[in-house]
C-alpha cells in the first residue's frame, strides 16, 4: 500500500533492519511489513505511514509499524 499510495516517493521505507552490521545507522533493511487488502478495501485506501524511530535507541522493535488510512 505504502509505494501504491506514494508512487514518486524517493525514502527507502523499510520497515525491518537487521541486527547486524549497524542496518539502522546506515537505513539498510528491508521492507516485510505489509498491509493487505482485498478489491473492496483497497481502493478505499487513503493514507499510508511507517513509524520509523527517530534514533535507533528509541525503537522498541527491529520493525517499523505500518498503518494504512481507510475511508
Amino acid at each position: 500500500m505504502y509505494r501504491h499510495l506514494q508512487p514518486d516517493t524517493t525514502d527507502a521505507c523499510y520497515t525491518w533492519w537487521s541486527n547486524r552490521g549497524q542496518a539502522y545507522a546506515k537505513d539498510v533493511g528491508w521492507r516485510i511489513d505489509y498491509q493487505l487488502a482485498n478489491k473492496v478495501l483497497a481502493p478505499r485506501a487513503a493514507s499510508t505511514t511507517i513509524h520509523r524511530a527517530d534514533a535507533y535507541d528509541l525503537r522498541w522493535s527491529d520493525h517499523a509499524p505500518v498503518t494504512v488510512t481507510y475511508e
